[in-house]
């Protein structure tokens, strides 16, 4: 077989003519035009014409009227009020860690001075000129919220937190807030078990 023949340009013609959509009539007027049919030819021109399919978007909640699911909110924007003028106070993170002498002295438990190995968060807020009965503290997993009728604070806090085993004492003197949270951490079990 000669490589001529192959790669001819009528064969080449009849080619594009064979993969491009058949026309309704037969018309072969473009068989007399020389044209180069690579720049109309793309992959996909290649086969049958494909119809676009527009699909309906699925709602997958129960309620018709939702626009999202409640998985696709993050924890804590329900409180994001970007309206809301009221002063952000000022306030602190630390973070606190249970060691013993054991710790101290010999490092038999493996702890370290980073966060990693903490078992609490502790925020200070400043809160002047407010009374306790004013204070209104919501704590969930990640997000700290509170309200004053002068100040709002919404924390999204740096780990999550067990929002059922925490304290908060207000330090009238200083005007502090001092909120104690237990962080909650997959696998503590492991990392600071007794044995």
């Amino acid at each position: 077989m000669d490589m001529d023949s192959v790669f001819s340009g009528s064969s080449l013609q009849s080619l594009a003519k064979l993969l491009r959509d058949a026309p309704e009539e037969d018309d072969d007027d473009y068989d007399d035009v020389p044209s180069c049919s690579v720049g109309a030819m793309t992959p996909g021109s290649v086969g049958p014409v494909k119809k676009e399919t527009t699909s309906a978007f699925q709602v997958k909640s129960e309620n018709k009227k939702t626009i999202w699911n409640i998985e696709e909110v993050p924890e804590g924007s329900e409180f994001d009020d970007t309206w809301d003028a009221r002063e952000k106070p000022e306030y602190e993170i630390s973070f606190k860690q249970h060691v013993g002498t054991e710790d101290v002295f010999f490092g038999m438990t493996g702890k370290d001075p980073s966060t990693a190995c903490c078992e609490d968060i502790v925020i200070k807020i400043k809160l002047p000129e407010t009374k306790y009965s004013d204070i209104t503290l919501d704590i969930q997993d990640k997000v700290l919220d509170l309200r004053t009728p002068k100040k709002k604070l919404l924390l999204h806090l740096p780990y999550p937190v067990n929002s059922k085993e925490g304290r908060a004492r207000f330090l009238s003197e200083e005007e502090i807030l001092e909120v104690t949270l237990r962080v909650s951490r997959k696998f503590d079990f492991i990392n600071f078990s007794d044995g």
